[in-house]
């Protein structure tokens, strides 16, 4: 039997990060197996991304063809192995974060979504999505930030994690934007109906 895979995606300032570690804290609490992990990767590519997108030199098609590199490399490695010796992993953002991005890009969702097929799809595919102020308020709180996390750009981004959440009703979308607590028990409670 394998593991479950669950994606926590959204907006920068959504909570995936917080809120991807609170689920695999609270279900290895349940003595789950569990494995939290995060795209861009740990690996060479994903460090590399996490530079470029501090510096926002490489253009947009470049940085979403390594998006995709990345991804390959962490579900060969760390994803597939994973679940297939019965561990459920809890990954913050995957392929929705590499199409909602690129499409505020202006890149062709067409060749997004076809650059990412091959890749194992999630069994839970959840949205934090809390109205656009509310990211804005909390990207103004970070101290550093990346070149993605302008006003402009994340107005888009948040039109596109809405749009495929309409096109995909399997998708769960939650508003993270009351407390952590109240999030955390709305994630877990979608999660129980699958574990």
């Amino acid at each position: 039997m394998r593991g479950r895979f669950i994606v926590l995606d959204g907006p920068d300032g959504s909570g995936t990060t917080l809120h991807t570690r609170l689920l695999s804290e609270r279900l290895a609490a349940e003595n789950k197996k569990v494995l939290a992990t995060a795209e861009p990767g740990d690996g060479n590519i994903g460090r590399f991304l996490r530079s470029e997108l501090r510096s926002g030199h490489l253009p947009a098609d470049a940085l979403h063809l390594l998006f995709t590199a990345d991804r390959a490399d962490h579900v060969s490695r760390i994803i597939e192995p994973a679940l297939g010796a019965e561990t459920n992993v809890v990954c913050d953002r995957y392929v929705s974060s590499t199409i909602a991005y690129g499409e505020a890009l202006n890149l062709d969702v067409v060749w997004l979504e076809s650059m990412n097929k091959k890749f194992i799809q999630p069994d839970i595919l959840i949205f934090l999505l809390p109205p656009v102020s509310v990211i804005l308020s909390r990207l103004q709180e970070r101290e550093t930030s990346e070149s993605l996390e302008t006003k402009e750009i994340q107005e888009r981004v948040h039109s596109a994690y809405t749009r495929m959440a309409k096109e995909d009703p399997s998708i769960v979308v939650i508003d993270s934007s009351g407390s952590k607590e109240k999030t955390a028990e709305l994630i877990r409670d979608t999660v129980k109906k699958y574990l």
